[in-house]
């Protein structure tokens, strides 16, 4: 199922992320046939070669392609939000995540929580098994 995130009058459903390239559809409800303005930032920086163009099936639908620049991807977590121009409001976000560090972080965190939910359901099951025994 996908992502989708309403603001105002329109709605944006995330499709994929494919040969780096962000795709999603948008759908305006009750603006007429005028194209919305799409702004894709990061670090504060409006992206550039932003496609959005009519579906040709539909009204007020729009495919929208963002590509995402080899330069901006490096190690850590990149954050791309995708708003309405007009209106400043944030439609969307994506984050990208990259890197040998941040995998061994993850991995750790995930070894953490794994711990943490053994000692739950042990603590789970004694709990039962005291109430049973009552």
């Amino acid at each position: 199922m996908p992502d989708t995130t309403q603001t105002s009058q329109l709605t944006l459903s995330k499709t994929r992320i494919q040969a780096g390239v962000w795709e999603g559809l948008l759908m305006a409800d009750g603006v007429g046939p005028v194209q919305p303005q799409i702004e894709v930032i990061h670090l504060g920086k409006a992206l550039d070669g932003v496609e959005l163009k009519a579906d040709g099936e539909m009204q007020n639908l729009w495919q929208l392609r963002v590509p995402i620049p080899a330069e901006l991807l490096c190690d850590g977590v990149q954050t791309f939000a995708i708003r309405d121009a007009r209106t400043g409001a944030t439609l969307e976000h994506f984050t990208v995540v990259t890197g040998q560090p941040l995998e061994e972080d993850i991995r750790a965190e995930v070894d953490l929580l794994r711990a943490e939910l053994d000692m739950l359901k042990k603590a789970f099951r004694r709990h039962c098994l005291e109430v049973l025994g009552r």
